[in-house]
């Protein structure tokens, strides 16, 4: 014998609710240095700081952790160098809480939670100091500053 389920409503069901919240287990960070936020040019890897400046438009990269899980990778193993690891997560980067143009985001090599984004500095970004801030699957980073000529 076998209950009928349109019975369930008439036998008073359930009447308890549960609410799940999802709380991430990591928020994006990008990763300070001692000489600033580790945002290097894309040239020569080099830090970014007040002498030697971004250009707007110029591809810059920066190093995060809290990403999330990447392609291909058992959460916990190392990421791979060849083929590298990308983000599951959609990535954003804000330049003054404008949009930059992201190029990629992927596990860094031999690391669990280090993560390596180009992104495109926009050419309208005004010389000055521009904050910076990632995100990933929506959830922000903490913005940080670097100098833009």
């Amino acid at each position: 014998m076998a209950e009928d389920p349109a019975n369930r409503r008439l036998n008073g069901g359930i009447t308890n609710r549960f609410v799940a919240h999802i709380v991430p287990m990591t928020v994006p960070q990008i990763v300070p240095t001692a000489a600033g936020p580790a945002i290097t040019h894309s040239s020569d890897f080099s830090l970014v700081n007040a002498s030697k400046p971004a250009a707007a438009g110029e591809i810059l990269a920066l190093f995060a952790t809290g990403l999330g899980p990447a392609h291909g990778v058992v959460t916990g193993d190392p990421f791979p160098s060849n083929p590298s690891a990308s983000v599951n997560s959609p990535v954003q980067v804000l330049v003054n809480g404008n949009a930059a143009e992201v190029i990629g985001a992927v596990g860094y090599p031999g690391s669990v939670d280090g993560y390596q984004v180009n992104f495109r500095v926009p050419s309208d970004t005004p010389k000055g100091t521009a904050s910076i801030q990632v995100t990933a699957a929506w959830i922000s980073s903490t913005p940080v500053s670097i100098a833009v000529q």
